[in-house]
């Protein structure tokens, strides 16, 4: 996680979570051992706390299939704050890149594709906060293209042939979201204005 204020990073949060033995490919594909999990990896309820102190009323949090980062993030506190999960993810505003990129360029829509659309600096797609701070990048170059990201605030777009993956969150609009071969849409035929 970043912490950005006025357009400024004033913090990152990047942790291990032991979650028990991982496995080889796992190790392969991010560089994480079980050993790294075990010396500095922080306990889930840890984890919990340090999000819930995070998730403030009138944060903005935003994500790349934003759906996937809220249903994991309600199920992590439901298991250490049972009764204030929901108020603490309700409470918070969700942006969902994926929904707004699907309305700036042709499939495929993954966070690595973005970054390859507008030129951005490739990182380590395999790391948190690697994906993080290719996510900021991602998110400025959209606001620089053209200035609706508002619009898009707890909309998520899902693809109607699937449906939306996980629980239906009531503070969030769901609209069905179709792949375009189109590039950039005009303002008036996004997701937001239909």
């Amino acid at each position: 996680m970043l912490t950005v204020e006025d357009g400024v990073i004033v913090d990152d949060y990047d942790e291990f979570v032991n979650i028990g033995p991982i496995s080889p490919k796992i190790t392969k594909l991010t560089g994480i051992t079980n050993d790294m999990l075990r010396k500095d990896g922080l306990k889930e309820e840890g984890v919990a706390v340090h999000i819930k102190e995070r998730l403030t009323p009138g944060t903005l949090m935003v994500a790349h299939n934003t759906q996937f980062d809220l249903s994991f993030v309600f199920h992590l506190l439901s298991r250490h704050f049972p009764d204030d999960a929901f108020d603490i993810v309700r409470n918070v505003d969700w942006l969902d890149t994926m929904t707004v990129l699907k309305d700036r360029k042709t499939y495929p829509h993954k966070l690595i594709d973005g970054v390859n659309h507008y030129e951005l600096k490739t990182v380590n797609f395999h790391r948190a906060i690697d994906d993080t701070k290719a996510l900021y990048d991602l998110t400025l170059a959209m606001k620089d293209e053209r200035d609706d990201l508002g619009d898009y605030i707890n909309l998520f777009g899902f693809n109607p042939k699937y449906g939306v993956s996980g629980m239906r969150f009531p503070f969030i609009e769901y609209k069905a979201h179709y792949y375009q071969n189109f590039g950039l849409l005009p303002s008036d035929r996004t997701l937001p204005n239909k």
